[in-house]
């Protein structure tokens, strides 16, 4: 407490993957400064823009603190009561009118970080019945999540590079100098590899861009976007070609060694250079050093998930780190050990029953269920085509597709044709202007926080939790309560029902599952907590580090990481085979079936030329989702939704910086601002994903402003990675023309 009565608090950044410790300063309820928090375990004082932000975002006069309810065609403020009795009134009798499958729903990748809305929307999906689930992960992470499933048995065990201990690491599509890793939390890398560099460690970054990260490493190779596969083909061969393949410790837990081997025995260098733009030579010799090397691990992220070859992408990248003995670990890709909501740290270690796809497929394109869900550019076919099981009615949470998926004009159009639509979100935005009623979420700072998700591949464990900042308005629910509610409407029990003695039901019957006849000590023992924070207490207590309800005394506790401000260091990660695996066999699986049947279409594509220009998106370290172009903090200074062109595309494209481009695909155009720049690689424009905030009903303004362009638009829906259903949003043929001014 200082002298002008400020109170000093904390909170863990909820704006990107990074989670870095905040310390805000605080005043009658109001956020005076924002700044890193030294003592925070993790990041060690790290801010970036986006943080400083979260003062901005709380006061934005944008952000909705009030439900809507749209009355001939116009949203009006309504009550919470109000809200829910006129979802009340109109979503049930589309349900049972139609069935349970008529009712979608889909959730953005905020949710990530807000613990109501992760937690709990398993439990209204599960109120709902429906098979239509949509997420953001097919826009974004699904590829690796399919791999890792059949690769580790889990979805969510990632190998991340061991960035403290590492010689040598090799980097395909990821730019963590601005997303500060991306399922690789990583706060502050450019000062970790800084620090990696001056100890004699070296990076080699692959992009078609020569990105921020590209720049502070020690090498950068161009690589035709969408060719990532035969690169990696080409050094996965060289490594049985040369006799490099070192299993070491890993031996005895891979099975498929000699499968992989027979199935990359036609993707020689030589054959892969031209169709990647990566020459023969250089193919061999990075497969080399990393073979060499002592320490090392290969890490590829969003320029390798968001294209037709995803998973095949994902797959090879641990293909690679295992058979050069890197994989698990110290200073290679390993896996973290999270303190809580890990499955890959319950249940019997070392064996499990993997994973399960396609279970069922979508109703007009027959796309595979991945992870419980269909990919998310199947939601507009699924709304506007007529049938049994034709989608009616929407809930969405904290998402924004129309603007954030392949031809959201489409989809635009397909909302309008909804009998009725919820969103459970924070801002009137492009996708929520066609709600009938939109539900408020909180401002971060009102609310507690757990990372549930990130501590799964942070680049070190710990444990950190987060108090709320300010105080809510009590006539405003928080998220848990309010999907509850929605869970209620749905099964019948009203807008009315009591949501705690529903929380009660549905934790009790969770923990009865888990502990069998220990179940009523446990439940006594969390009954002076509820909803989120009675979840996480249960998790850190029965996970690896877990006080184990009195069984592991010196363990750690929900009370036990409230009282450290600046968290709990569980320390650097350390090897986990076979313990983490979760496969039938026990074993790595290095050669799923369905991967090695996909190389089939890698062999098609040899011999198809590569396209004269291709898009790819892009990342700045002030823009992560869509709304932060709303946040002044953020918006501020020079204008970022531009066009990069290489100045030899230029000149023959007749473009120059500053002027506008019409930029078209599948028949469908945009129009860009360009800027040249000699960091693209000849052939490639890049432009970046979540711009266009100039559809007329939104209430964005300062986005507004300068909308920019939207990539998105002109990108195909049809187009995606059969095997994960992931969205292609890099490597798109386009054309690309001067606009004259009249």
């Amino acid at each position: 407490m200082t002298s002008n009565a400020e109170t000093i608090t904390h909170r863990i950044c909820p704006l990107c993957e990074a989670c870095c410790g905040l310390e805000l300063r605080v005043s009658d309820n109001k956020v005076v400064s924002i700044r890193g928090h030294d003592e925070d375990v993790f990041s060690h004082g790290y801010i970036c823009p986006k943080g400083a932000s979260l003062k901005d975002l709380h006061e934005d006069p944008d952000r909705l603190r009030t439900p809507l309810i749209k009355r001939d065609g116009k949203f009006v403020e309504a009550s919470w009561d109000e809200a829910f009795a006129e979802i009340e009134r109109r979503l049930p009798p589309v349900v049972q009118a139609h069935g349970a499958d008529a009712l979608a729903m889909v959730i953005g990748n905020p949710s990530a970080h807000k613990i109501g809305l992760l937690l709990y929307f398993a439990r209204l999906a599960k109120a709902i019945g429906s098979r239509n689930m949509f997420s953001a992960s097919t826009l974004d992470q699904m590829p690796k999540q399919l791999s890792c499933g059949l690769m580790f048995g889990n979805w969510l065990s990632f190998p991340v590079p061991d960035i403290e201990r590492s010689d040598f690491l090799l980097m395909l599509g990821a730019n963590p100098m601005v997303s500060n890793g991306s399922l690789w939390t990583v706060p502050d890398y450019r000062g970790k590899a800084k620090a990696m560099r001056a100890r004699g460690g070296r990076i080699v970054v692959i992009d078609p861009r020569r990105t921020e990260t590209a720049m502070a490493a020690d090498e950068h190779h161009f690589i035709r976007p969408g060719a990532d596969v035969f690169l990696l083909l080409g050094m996965v061969h060289t490594l049985f070609d040369e006799q490099l393949v070192r299993l070491g410790v890993l031996a005895e837990h891979v099975a498929g060694v000699d499968l992989v081997k027979s199935a990359v025995s036609d993707f020689t260098p030589e054959r892969m250079a031209d169709r990647c733009g990566i020459d023969a030579a250089t193919i061999r010799t990075l497969a080399r050093r990393l073979a060499s090397a002592e320490r090392a691990a290969v890490y590829g992220r969003m320029g390798t998930c968001t294209q037709e070859y995803g998973t095949l992408c994902s797959w090879l990248i641990d293909v690679l780190n295992v058979l050069t003995g890197h994989l698990d670990q110290e200073g290679g890709a390993m896996f973290s050990k999270a303190a809580a909501f890990s499955a890959n740290t319950t249940g019997k270690p070392g064996i499990g029953r993997g994973i399960i796809t396609g279970r069922r497929r979508s109703r007009v394109s027959g796309a595979p269920e991945v992870m419980g869900e269909f990919p998310i550019v199947c939601l507009a076919e699924e709304i506007q085509t007529p049938g049994d099981g034709q989608v009616k009615a929407l809930i969405s949470i904290a998402g924004n597709p129309v603007l954030s998926a392949p031809n959201g004009p489409r989809l635009s159009e397909a909302l309008d044709g909804l009998e009725f639509m919820v969103s459970v979100d924070i801002y009137l935005n492009e996708t929520t202007r066609h709600a009938d009623v939109i539900l408020p979420g909180l401002s971060p700072l009102e609310e507690s926080h757990y990372d549930v998700a990130f501590p799964q591949f942070s680049y070190r464990n710990h444990a950190r939790y987060s108090e709320p900042v300010l105080q809510r308005n009590p006539a405003q629910p928080p998220e848990w309560q309010v999907l509850l509610r929605l869970a209620a409407i749905v099964q019948g029990k009203g807008a009315q029902a009591d949501v705690l003695k529903l929380d009660d039901a549905l934790f009790a019957e969770d923990v009865r599952r888990m502990a069998g006849e220990h179940a009523d000590a446990v439940l006594a023992a969390l009954s002076h907590l509820n909803g989120p924070e009675r979840q996480i207490d249960l998790a850190l207590r029965t996970g690896p580090y877990g006080d184990q309800f009195g069984r592991n005394p010196g363990g750690i506790n929900l009370a036990k990481v409230k009282a450290a401000p600046g968290g709990i260091d569980l320390g650097p990660l350390q090897s986990r085979i076979p313990e983490v695996l979760r496969t039938p066999s026990g074993k790595i699986e290095l050669a799923p079936e369905m991967l090695l049947a996909d190389l089939s279409r890698v062999r098609g594509d040899l011999a198809q030329p590569a396209p004269a220009l291709v898009v790819i998106g892009r990342r700045h370290v002030r823009s992560g989702n869509s709304w932060m172009h709303n946040l002044p903090i953020l918006a501020k200074g020079p204008f970022r939704c531009t066009a990069l062109v290489h100045s030899v595309d230029a000149q023959r494209l007749g473009l120059q910086s500053g002027s506008t481009a019409r930029i078209s695909s599948g028949g469908r155009s945009i129009e860009a601002q360009v800027e040249i720049s000699d960091d693209m690689m000849p052939g490639v424009v890049s432009l970046p994903h979540g711009w266009g905030h100039d559809m007329p009903g939104t209430r964005m303004r300062v986005a507004a402003e300068r909308p920019g362009a939207n990539l998105n638009a002109i990108l195909d829906e049809g187009k995606r990675d059969p095997l994960s259903g992931n969205a292609v949003l890099s490597g798109v043929a386009i054309e690309m023309t001067a606009v004259i001014n009249a």
